[in-house]
């Protein structure tokens, strides 16, 4: 059975640099197969101008399957586009519809300054992590696998918040620009751990001072971090985050 085909325009958000004024222009693309991956679209949509002798539109991605977090984009108002719990690169054209205008924006944060286009420079999460979102301490050799025992429950939640890829939509779509969720998603990974409890104190006040330091708001409470998140992070996390905290002041 072949696959349907839609045309679209696509509004793309262009701009040099992170000095330079940004703005919006409007391509027109036909005869894109709805089996396409968004970023599919974009790479035709960039075979296109390159062929017009102008400049193609820069854009991030890498392992296009949902896993690194680069594919970061704003569509038609949504982190990562229409559908849910899943990146840009995994977001199909069967979800637009033909004749549809497609608005594409990069993350809308002051700490996510735009290096050209759709790209923006996310080294502010790396420095958070920096910071304290790794454990120091020596925990010895590598024990056998059942060596110490963890509750199912514990290591399944630290597997969901290990599922954190770093893309950003937390942040791009809180309306304070708060990166709680993604500091309380590598908080939560090593606290319910025992070798990232020794420094699950230090740990979050120290990932916290940096948040702050680099300019992220804070939490809204609104949940549009969780509803955005591709990966479905809960925001009970935030809640441990919290406790974390308040216990690394108590101790001083």
């Amino acid at each position: 059975m072949a696959s349907k085909t839609i045309n679209i325009k696509v509004k793309v958000w262009r701009q040099k640099d992170s000095n330079t004024k940004g703005n919006f222009e409007t391509y027109e693309l036909s005869d894109i197969s709805t089996d396409s991956s968004f970023l599919e679209m974009m790479d035709v949509m960039n075979e296109n101008l390159v062929e017009e002798g102008k400049d193609p539109v820069a854009f991030d991605h890498d392992c296009r399957e949902g896993i690194c977090g680069m594919c970061s984009l704003f569509i038609n108002g949504h982190a990562h586009g229409p559908d849910t719990l899943i990146t840009t690169c995994q977001l199909h054209m069967r979800k637009f519809t033909d004749g549809q205008t497609i608005t594409i924006e990069p993350w809308r944060v002051g700490s996510f300054p735009v290096i050209k286009d759709l790209m923006v420079d996310r080294t502010a999460y790396e420095q958070i992590m920096q910071s304290g979102g790794f454990v120091s301490i020596n925990t010895g050799g590598v024990p056998d696998a059942n060596a110490i025992p963890i509750p199912k429950e514990d290591s399944d939640e630290a597997m969901d918040a290990a599922s954190c890829i770093g893309c950003g939509a937390c942040v791009a779509t809180c309306k304070n620009s708060s990166a709680m969720l993604f500091v309380a998603a590598k908080v939560s990974q090593l606290a319910l751990l025992p070798q990232g409890k020794i420094e699950g104190a230090k740990r979050a006040k120290n990932m916290i001072a940096k948040m702050d330091e680099l300019g992220f708001g804070n939490c809204s409470n609104t949940g549009a971090c969780e509803m955005e998140c591709p990966k479905g992070i809960s925001l009970a996390h935030i809640a441990r985050l919290n406790r974390e905290f308040l216990v690394a002041n108590v101790k001083g």
